[in-house]
């Protein structure tokens, strides 16, 4: 059974250039792209967003980053039932240092606190994000 998920290129992935770069490595996988859309992200959606970081120090930073430029986003669908964790796999691991080289983070990324691209981190925030980013496309096919 396929599955979607939810994928965001960052604004420093949209102001670097590699949105083409990102999207081909999921396409080669064999992901497919349902929908997309670059657009401007407002304080409220940013927040809503990172609902669950809102008490940490660094939430208010993280919401800055998000609106600062453009982010691309993308509903990615695969033909199992863990599409977002394939697409974890491919972004690779948050902090920098640890990003495996082939992974997206481990070959493009420079600083952890603008490390590209955001997916999804399980089937729960997959639905939650989806209806927050794309609300009309839903979470299954």
């Amino acid at each position: 059974m396929s599955s979607r998920t939810f994928v965001m290129c960052k604004p420093d992935a949209v102001e670097r250039g590699l949105v083409g770069e990102i999207v081909a490595r999921f396409e080669r996988k064999g992901l497919r792209l349902v929908a997309a859309e670059l657009r401007t992200v407002d304080r409220l959606l940013a927040e809503e967003h990172y609902d669950e970081h809102r008490s940490k120090p660094f939430f208010g930073e993280l919401v800055d980053f998000l609106t600062r430029s453009p982010v691309f986003t993308m509903v990615v669908e695969g033909p199992d039932d863990d599409t977002w964790e394939l697409c974890r796999i491919l972004i690779g691991k948050t902090k920098v240092t640890d990003a495996q080289p082939g992974s997206i983070r481990g070959d493009l990324a420079t600083t952890t606190a603008e490390n590209l691209v955001h997916g999804s981190d399980g089937p729960e925030s997959a639905a939650r994000e989806l209806a927050l980013w794309f609300p009309k496309v839903g979470p299954k096919v």
